[in-house]
């Protein structure tokens, strides 16, 4: 299973809301965005937290992650895919689905 997959998979099981994919080819910022939302602060340190554990469990590890103290927009650096949890409110507020849609 390859890491974009594995991450749609979690997010899927795990009740993530409004997942889109942006394809950002030929950026020098990362080939792919995932953005998801989470119901609560609660939900999107787990569904980080599960991102990781299994990525980790099939060979892949993160760069760095962000944001995961707060809980409101927690960024995960999967190298060339970049993981976008935010709450509702915030993903609203910064609007990275029309912002990189091409």
């Amino acid at each position: 299973m390859d890491k974009l997959d594995i991450i749609l998979k979690t997010l899927d099981d795990k009740l993530a809301e409004d997942v889109k994919v942006i394809n950002l080819e030929g950026s020098s910022i990362a080939d792919t965005f995932v953005l998801a939302s989470g119901a609560s602060i609660n939900q999107t340190r787990a569904l980080a937290d599960y991102i990781e554990d299994d990525l980790e469990k099939e060979g892949y590890s993160l760069i760095s992650k962000e944001g995961l103290r707060e809980g409101e927009w927690i960024l995960l650096d999967v190298g060339d895919i970049i993981v976008h949890i935010f709450t509702m409110k915030n993903r609203q507020f910064y609007d990275l689905d029309n912002l990189w849609e091409k």
